[in-house]
């Protein structure tokens, strides 16, 4: 009988009515633990005909008057939050060893199940947060929420707390989740790479030792990068200030050459932002601000607000790529023999070992990649344009000059003379079997532009 249970539970000691009900949590739903106890403690003094005696929490022997603090906590958790922006939230708790072997005693004196009911971790976590939704007018998410608080019971004397009202802001640790904008670039200039490149040098620090003490880099000219600017550079700032974020990374759906240009459609990409202070920023203006500051060296369009898993979807997500390349023969070649090489290439799958230039940091493999289709323009025995689809990872160049021999088969190899690209552009990055861009992935609606 649960008014047997109840008398057992009572008999432990001063048990207040969150400690009473919350062994009966499954029970009547709707209710919090505290009217479960209070009603558990009304039914027994009914039924025994006694006075009527509540507990408070500050004389409970198993919650040490942690019980009745749920406004002060809920409260500081709201002034952590004072400035941010966001919509949904979770709380987590951590619970003191020696409240949760009360618990462990309280049910074991009471002759119940160790594991009845909930425990007052899950109790504290839903009580204060019920109360910080509602004085925040936001939504609890238990999976990706755009802040998180942690309370520490141990970091505030619960008794204090409950005379003043009042918890020590010590004991709330709030983490403001990473906020997301996806768009795509485009890298109208070469020699200008996707994310920021250090110097090899003075590793980033553009300094470097000399005869006289300290002195700017002679290779970097002092900058600590390697090149003037970057993608990643020229779009990170304008994101990360208007959403009044700690810092931001750069995601992107692969690389091209920084001596390539990413042109037309664009490459996706997602910048992570680091403790967002605001969450919905206008893409539109957003995208403005940075293509008037990028001056004409990169581009970027359709800015929208993402959810985290365009993270993954932009790094993961299987794509085909399109390029144009200016080629050049070391030796004269017929219109007739570039147009059948083309053709032989056309559909097939060529084997390409880990190129020379990027050996040193990439496992040597032999890779296959398809060649979907392929174009070109002869313009002279020496010089052609060439445009082709390949599977995403192909080695473009490679297919070209065939790198000595580590790619099979290649422009240069059917055609019997050596071939290099000159100039080589991106034309267009999609998703092989679907689109990057999925409508359960973005926080907004695309705008028209």
């Amino acid at each position: 009988m649960i008014t047997e249970d109840a008398r057992a539970l009572l008999a432990t000691g001063a048990v207040c009515d969150s400690c009473l009900g919350r062994p009966f949590a499954d029970r009547s739903f709707g209710l919090t633990n505290a009217e479960r106890g209070r009603a558990l403690r009304t039914t027994v003094a009914l039924a025994d005909d006694e006075d009527f005696d509540s507990t408070d929490p500050a004389d409970c022997w198993v919650c040490e008057g942690y019980c009745g603090t749920f406004d002060a906590v809920a409260e500081t958790i709201v002034d952590a939050l004072e400035g941010v922006d966001f919509a949904t939230y979770q709380v987590g708790t951590r619970v003191p060893p020696l409240v949760e072997e009360n618990e462990r005693l309280l049910r074991e004196d009471a002759g119940l199940e160790p594991d009845v009911g909930e425990s007052v971790k899950r109790e504290v976590n839903r009580e204060v947060g019920r109360r910080v939704g509602a004085m925040t007018e936001t939504e609890v998410d238990f999976d990706r929420p755009d802040v998180l608080a942690v309370v520490d019971l141990e970091g505030f004397d619960p008794l204090e707390a409950l005379e003043s009202g009042t918890v020590t802001s010590h004991a709330v640790d709030v983490q403001i989740n990473p906020a997301f904008v996806y768009g795509r670039y485009r890298k109208l200039e070469r020699d200008i790479p996707q994310t920021e490149w250090p110097c090899r040098e003075c590793g980033g620090s553009g300094i470097q030792l000399g005869d006289d003490g300290e002195a700017d880099c002679d290779y970097c000219g002092g900058s600590g990068y390697m090149y003037d600017t970057s993608v990643e550079q020229v779009v990170r700032p304008h994101v990360v200030e208007a959403m009044g974020g700690d810092e931001g990374t750069f995601h992107g759906a692969g690389r091209e050459d920084v001596d390539a240009r990413m042109l037309e459609g664009g490459r996706p990409f997602v910048l992570e932002v680091k403790r967002p202070r605001t969450r919905d920023p206008d893409p539109e203006t957003l995208e403005r601000e940075i293509n008037a500051a990028a001056d004409g060296t990169v581009e970027v369009a359709g800015l929208r607000l993402a959810t985290y898993e365009m993270v993954e979807r932009v790094k993961e997500h299987d794509a085909s790529k399109r390029y144009r390349a200016d080629v050049t023969f070391a030796e004269p070649v017929a219109e007739d023999a570039f147009e059948a090489a083309l053709e032989e290439l056309e559909g097939t799958t060529v084997e390409q070992y880990t190129p020379e230039r990027v050996d040193h940091r990439r496992a040597g493999l032999t890779r296959e990649r398809t060649v979907y289709g392929i174009e070109g323009d002869f313009r002279s025995p020496t010089d052609a344009e060439v445009r082709l689809h390949g599977e995403g990872g192909l080695y473009v160049k490679e297919l070209i000059s065939s790198d000595n021999g580590r790619t099979e088969p290649s422009l240069a190899g059917l055609l019997e003379t050596d071939a290099e690209v000159t100039a080589l552009d991106v034309t267009g990055v999609e998703g092989e079997d679907e689109p990057f861009e999925l409508a359960e992935y973005f926080l907004d609606e695309p705008a028209d532009r």
